[in-house]
């Protein structure tokens, strides 16, 4: 069966994007088993070809109803799929999806019938206030990163901007590069409606959350861009923990040197 990639290289190239973030996921050990998800809004990319395909799977309900995303159109990481594997062959381990004109339910239209991500009301809860407040976000992760998911044990770490202002504090990049900082969600059930609307709250304020005991949610201009600012968030993370593991407690920027990159790069924070 031709698949839908073929003779639209836009969406090629986004999918190919989707399969390198994949395997790096899994090279960094944040995608253990079939841990993490990925879901990137297409509808940009779909041409009449693709509004003209017929579904391969029966009608999905999603169990919201997602006003804003009436017509629009998914890759989705399938569920009980790995990502070293989606990194080789995306089209056989996530699938496309058509949002219907209900808002409250899906098809898939290619390449083959593999079902979505179990946390998929979550992103598109997520995708549905994007698309409602116009922002030019295509693309959430949620993955497993080690050194974040260990400061979540730590409870200090958890109450408001404190591991946005250490993590900040550890290299001039992190500050740069994810300027509105590490939100923080309290554990909730993965899954469950708590976790995607508490997530939804934080994700208002910043662009990463943390969830406790658990991995960071993130969402960006594509899923190149999300997982960057994961990875300079992480990358902090490292260097704080070397260096307690070295027997001493990092000292980081002081505010005034922070002050000075808001300042100088023109930061939002």
């Amino acid at each position: 069966m031709k698949s839908i990639l073929e003779g639209r290289p836009a969406l090629k190239k986004e999918v190919d994007k989707i399969a390198e973030v994949a395997g790096y996921l899994w090279q960094n050990g944040w995608a253990e088993r079939n841990g993490g998800n990925i879901t990137v809004n297409i509808t940009d990319l779909v041409d009449d070809g693709i509004r003209a395909m017929k579904p391969i799977s029966d009608v999905i309900k999603i169990g919201e109803t997602l006003p804003h995303l009436k017509g629009c159109y998914f890759f989705c990481k399938g569920t009980q799929k790995r990502m070293r594997d989606l990194a080789r062959w995306p089209m056989d381990n996530g699938s496309v999806i058509r949002i219907l004109d209900d808002c409250a339910s899906y098809v898939i239209i290619a390449d083959n019938c593999v079902m979505p991500t179990s946390e998929l009301p979550s992103h598109l809860l997520v995708h549905d206030s994007l698309v409602a407040s116009g922002s030019p976000y295509r693309a959430t992760l949620h993955t497993h990163p080690i050194e974040l998911v260990a400061m979540s044990h730590n409870r200090a770490f958890l109450k408001k901007d404190v591991l946005t202002k250490l993590l900040w504090s550890m290299i001039p990049e992190t500050k740069a590069f994810c300027p509105l900082g590490l939100g923080v969600v309290p554990y909730e059930v993965p899954g469950s409606n708590q976790l995607a609307q508490s997530t939804l709250n934080e994700l208002s304020d910043y662009d990463v959350v943390l969830w406790e005991k658990h991995g960071v949610f993130a969402k960006g201009l594509d899923i190149m861009d999300a997982f960057d600012q994961v990875d300079v968030l992480s990358k902090s993370a490292k260097i704080y923990i070397d260096s307690k593991a070295m027997g001493f407690e990092p000292e980081g920027m002081s505010d005034q040197q922070m002050a000075d990159l808001t300042r100088i790069f023109k930061l939002p924070k």
